[in-house]
């Protein structure tokens, strides 16, 4: 039975390098989104959720692996994961109102972000760090829009920001699996 999909030139390998890589950073929008909701409505389900959000660092370190080894799998699951931590504080000081922890979170998230896309440009020479990390700080941007919508209660504006970060993380995904692909073609 064919794929409903075209899969003319793509091996099965990389197709399924590619589902993963675009779940994880899928699944990587989604909890935080609903670690946001968590935070910015006192919600019940804020510890399970940030513990499964931090858990995708996990994941995506763990579709590194095969081509970068346990060491370098580990440093981008961690920078991940502080990513993610960054952001939690973020919510939170925007929610209490606390500016100047507002204003130090985004300068150490911003600053993550640029570690992400230096460190993915080290490991592969086929990411550029200045596109990755235009992309990066536009899903900082909107995920940071996303989290004050959501905290003035502006849900149909929060959706609409949403699908651009859906969007966004797609193409980074896009980004780092094709970029596997051209570093170690014999493996594809």
């Amino acid at each position: 039975m064919k794929p409903w999909f075209n899969t003319d030139g793509i091996s099965e390998r990389e197709d399924r390098l590619k589902s993963s890589m675009r779940m994880v950073w899928e699944q990587h929008v989604y909890w935080t989104r609903l670690v946001i909701n968590s935070i910015a409505f006192n919600l019940p389900d804020l510890a399970a959720n940030t513990a499964r959000l931090l858990r995708n660092a996990t994941d995506m370190g763990n579709l590194l692996k095969p081509f970068y080894g346990n060491k370098i799998a580990a440093q981008f699951a961690n920078l991940i994961r502080e990513h993610l931590v960054i952001a939690a504080e973020l919510v939170t000081a925007a929610k209490a109102g606390n500016q100047r922890a507002v204003a130090d979170a985004r300068k150490r998230w911003y600053a993550n972000g640029a570690e992400i896309a230096e460190f993915l440009s080290r490991i592969n020479p086929f990411i550029s760090r200045k596109e990755f990390q235009e992309m990066f700080f536009e899903h900082l941007a909107l995920t940071e829009r996303e989290a004050v919508l959501i905290l003035q209660q502006n849900f149909k504006e929060s959706i609409a920001v949403f699908d651009k970060i859906e969007l966004e993380a797609l193409e980074m995904a896009d980004t780092i699996t094709f970029a596997i692909v051209k570093q170690f073609p014999r493996k594809f």
